[in-house]
């Protein structure tokens, strides 16, 4: 799953259903990832045993493949998987660090847009580079397709 294939199920399913869809933007997944809590992750600031599915989360999934959704808690906004199983896709254009980001929690349009924002970890990442934590993130081009990388559907709600 690459990043154009993402924008073309969201253009799909807006299509099919007659509301609009589309990624997250990275502050939007942050912010659902953390779900009000401030620690490392959203079950606390150890990675633990059962968790979520990564490297070090050791999980009966962990380092094998992907996980059923639904295979561990939600986060407290009752969200499954933010952490590990699949790299989500965001919208954001990828830049290396937040100078100049939008502080509106709108997706970033600028800075290097053939790569983009990936965020959650995944089953298959070492320790060093997988650490599920809901600050970690990291560019992607976006044509690549990987077995680890999937995408998180948004709704734009309006009043």
């Amino acid at each position: 799953m690459n990043w154009d294939d993402a924008q073309a199920y969201v253009a799909w399913l807006s299509r099919m259903t007659g509301k609009e869809y589309r990624l997250l933007s990275e502050a939007e997944w942050e912010y659902a990832a953390r779900a009000g809590t401030t620690t490392a992750f959203y079950w606390g600031d150890e990675i633990g045993e059962g968790n979520a599915n990564c490297v070090s989360c050791k999980s009966r999934w962990s380092k094998l493949q992907t996980s059923p959704v639904g295979s561990f808690k939600p986060n407290a906004f009752g969200l499954y998987d933010m952490a590990g199983n699949v790299w989500q896709w965001v919208q954001d254009c990828y830049n290396h660090d937040y100078n100049g980001a939008p502080t509106d929690g709108f997706a970033w349009a600028t800075g290097n847009c053939a790569t983009r924002v990936v965020r959650g970890g995944s089953w298959g990442y070492f320790p060093f580079a997988m650490d599920p934590r809901s600050a970690y993130r990291y560019g992607d081009h976006k044509l690549d397709r990987n077995y680890n990388t999937g995408f998180r559907v948004a709704r734009t709600l309006t009043p």
